[in-house]
């Protein structure tokens, strides 16, 4: 865990920190919060879930967390897609 507190943002040191103090074994604690929601939009949005919901069972914490995780993929898609399709119209407005 130590390697990613260098590097890890304040969401996600913050993220790490409520999870231990609802009483989550810190090895959960650290997967969650450094390995998987690392970034700001999903720190931002397991804390909200978390200030939400009292005190999830393990198995709800980590549905949730697969869930947004999987709503960041479908973003990071949908501009992936939307980013091609402008390269596309481009080509066809103004040609090669």
């Amino acid at each position: 865990m130590e390697t990613y507190l260098g590097r890890a943002s304040e969401q996600t040191k913050q993220l790490y920190k409520v999870l231990l103090s609802k009483g989550y074994p810190k090895e959960l604690c650290a997967e969650i919060a450094y390995k998987n929601m690392n970034t700001d939009y999903t720190a931002t949005r397991m804390l909200g879930y978390l200030y939400r919901v009292t005190n999830p069972r393990i198995e709800d914490l980590v549905d949730e967390m697969l869930a947004i995780l999987s709503d960041r993929e479908a973003i990071i898609q949908k501009k992936e897609l939307e980013h091609a399709q402008a390269v596309i119209n481009d080509m066809y407005k103004n040609g090669l």
